[in-house]
């Protein structure tokens, strides 16, 4: 069972959406969270695999709150589920270490489909967002380390910033899976970020996808 962690201000957002996650076979919502501190608070207390965040709520903000529990627990998978695409809420809650990006308009088979690519260790983020990430950080290049990156890894960077699983880079360049994942292990190390999304943030903001 995938154990989640949904955090909503919105008692009807959460009863719902609470009722259909768990009302799959391999989800199971095992807390609620209506403000920012209790999330923080239960997420430390309850470890789940996945924390659903929704941005805008009292007390303390899915932002902070996610910055929190980043701080305590680096390798929590954290998805947000929110409405807002401003500029102002999506690049702050990547940059605290926020894994996916998805907006309340998704189905609620998305969501759950979200949650499960996401605790397989992949990285979704609404095409919306994608565009934006893309814009932005090729307004504003940032000097990081991807000269440090064999030509190799550089290939695979470019089809994780497709949105290429590890199995699908594997039979695109006829390499074990075994052989990507370090590959990907390299890679994440290299550039010195936590997972697939800042290393795809970091391909774009380098121009590096073509």
């Amino acid at each position: 069972m995938i154990n989640v962690l949904f955090a909503d201000d919105h008692e009807m957002v959460r009863i719902g959406v609470s009722a259909y996650l768990s009302s799959q076979k391999d989800i199971d919502v095992i807390a609620e969270a209506d403000d920012g501190q209790q999330a923080v608070d239960l997420a430390l207390e309850h470890r789940p695999d996945i924390i659903l965040m929704d941005l805008v709520m009292k007390e303390m903000d899915g932002i902070e709150a996610t910055k929190k529990i980043i701080d305590q627990w680096p390798t929590a998978k954290i998805i947000i589920v929110t409405s807002f695409l401003d500029d102002e809420k999506v690049y702050p809650a990547l940059e605290a270490g926020a894994t996916s990006y998805m907006l309340k308009t998704s189905k609620a088979n998305e969501i759950a489909d979200a949650i499960r690519s996401t605790y397989e260790g992949q990285s979704i983020l609404e095409p919306e967002v994608t565009g934006k990430i893309m814009n932005k950080m090729r307004q504003k290049p940032v000097d990081y380390p991807h000269e440090h990156l064999t030509e190799r890894e550089k290939e695979i960077l470019m089809l994780m910033a497709e949105g290429k699983t590890n199995q699908e880079i594997a039979e695109e360049l006829y390499i074990a899976l075994k052989t990507v994942k370090v590959h990907v292990s390299n890679i994440l190390g290299k550039l010195e970020v936590q997972d697939r999304t800042q290393a795809v943030i970091y391909a774009f903001k380098h121009d590096l996808v073509k």
